[in-house]
């Protein structure tokens, strides 16, 4: 069954960028395009660090069917794990609870509970872990809320002069892991760099709190030099002290603005409206600080650098940010919503044991002379798990991303990782690596496997595939 699994594999790579926009390869997965299909009662929960948060708030706005919500600070695990950030609650007695009522008709209460309950954080350092966010619940009964109104913010004056956006293509080696797992350096750090490569507005200090709960929105009036731009966008608390943490950013490609039902072809030459949406976050920004809307036009290597270097040009005075502010008073009068502690099974006795050889999760270096930029990443996948039976299970992986500040063209990405099992007498290996690159007209990408069983090489493919870039 192995070697029939070896002989058929072919590389996720070649499939995913085969469908570089969204077509009915990701639209049958898509609840979105049919919202009516679900029928069951659904308890939808993420987290603020989770890149999937923003489909909580989307099932409580359009599902029939019963819904309830919850996000909490977490990242991409579980609630009751206790890993950064926390805190932590009972999650498995609130699934419980939720099974109970709707299989075996027990009043639990669920459904008393608000529709939204969801964790405000207050604000914090900049940092790339929190043990534990500060921050409190709060409820919503109904998704839009009433109590969650639009206020805009313009990004200058009328009488502000264009501003030219052309950010080196390094910008987003601080956006931290697409997919925080409760690592050390998951998380933003400060975001100073960032903003330096960026266009900065900033307001002036806030006179009082300004607490957001749900998805802010960024309208840009603006020209690019070419369509193949992207505009990325994102908001920062900034303290007295200058430290800017990351609170939600948000990426539009103008060469394919693409509606429900169209597409709008982007054209030069010409100041447009955009508008789009930005990750949904629940965040108080205190009195004495500033919100900071930093647009950019690259982000490596969370989004691929299009083929040829342009530049925006924004108009400060017709743009504005947007933000779902929520009302002060809203807590008045509802009960405290509170979790029970977390508990969990005891754990199977497995002995882990770190890599032999520690290295850094992340490192950033430059090299002067080329200009290059590498971004090193640890996934901390690594070292050793011993299972009861016996079962010795080790991983290692390492992902480089490369690019030089003014060549698109130079933006490499790769990586090698590496399993072994072990029982006994009997091991099994596996060795992948992949690189990805680009011209100007197409994807290119390299990759292999090596599978290995008692030391003897069974399966080494290797495959070298080239495609079109479409709307990248």
């Amino acid at each position: 069954m192995w070697r029939e699994r070896l002989d058929a594999l072919e590389p996720y790579l070649h499939t995913w960028l085969a469908h570089q926009e969204r077509d009915d390869y990701w639209r049958h997965g898509s609840v979105c395009e049919d919202y009516g299909a679900i029928e069951a009662a659904v308890l939808a929960v993420g987290g603020w660090a989770d890149p999937y948060r923003d489909t909580v708030l989307r099932l409580l706005e359009h599902l029939d069917a019963p819904v309830r919500g919850l996000i909490g600070p977490w990242s991409h695990q579980y609630p009751d794990r206790g890993l950064p950030p926390g805190p932590a609650i009972g999650f498995l007695q609130e699934t419980l609870r939720w099974w109970d009522h709707w299989l075996k008709d027990e009043p639990t209460g669920v459904l008393d509970e608000p529709p939204l309950r969801a964790w405000i954080n207050d604000p914090v350092p900049p940092a790339t872990s929190y043990p534990a966010m500060p921050g409190r619940w709060v409820g919503e009964d109904s998704w839009p809320s009433p109590s969650v109104s639009w206020d805009e913010r313009p990004l200058g004056g009328p009488a502000d002069e264009p501003v030219i956006v052309r950010s080196p293509l390094h910008t987003g080696l601080d956006a931290g892991r697409f997919f925080p797992f409760g690592n050390a350096t998951d998380l933003p750090p400060d975001q100073r760099a960032e903003d330096g490569r960026s266009v900065c507005f900033d307001s002036a200090p806030l006179h009082g709190r300004v607490e957001v709960l749900g998805r802010p929105r960024v309208r840009l009036r603006l020209d690019s030099a070419t369509p193949r731009a992207h505009v990325i966008a994102r908001v920062c608390d900034v303290a007295p002290d200058g430290s800017s943490t990351l609170v939600t950013r948000g990426v539009l490609n103008l060469l394919s603005r693409k509606g429900r039902d169209k597409a709008v072809e982007w054209r030069p030459g010409t100041y447009e409206d955009v508008e789009f949406e930005l990750n949904a976050t629940g965040y108080s920004f205190p009195p004495g600080h500033r919100i900071r809307v930093a647009v950019s036009d690259a982000y490596w290597p969370w989004v691929w650098p299009h083929g040829e270097r342009g530049q925006l040009t924004v108009r400060p005075g017709e743009s504005a940010l947007l933000l779902p502010v929520r009302d002060p008073g809203a807590d008045a009068g509802r009960p405290p919503i509170v979790f029970e502690e977390p508990e969990q099974a005891p754990p199977l006795p497995v002995t882990v044991d770190p890599p032999a050889e520690p290295r850094p999760e992340r490192t950033v270096t430059h090299d002067v002379a080329t200009g290059e930029w590498v971004l090193e990443v640890d996934p901390n996948y690594g070292g050793s798990r011993t299972y009861p039976d016996g079962l010795r299970y080790e991983e290692s992986a390492r992902e480089t991303y490369r690019i030089r500040s003014g060549d698109p063209l130079s933006a490499v990405a790769s990586s090698r990782w590496t399993i072994r099992l072990r029982r006994g007498d009997w091991a099994a290996e596996v060795v992948t690596a992949m690189e990805l690159r680009a011209t100007a007209e197409e994807f290119i990408m390299d990759s292999s496997i090596e599978a290995r069983a008692n030391g003897e090489t069974v399966a080494t493919r290797a495959w070298h595939r080239t495609t079109p870039r479409t709307s990248a």
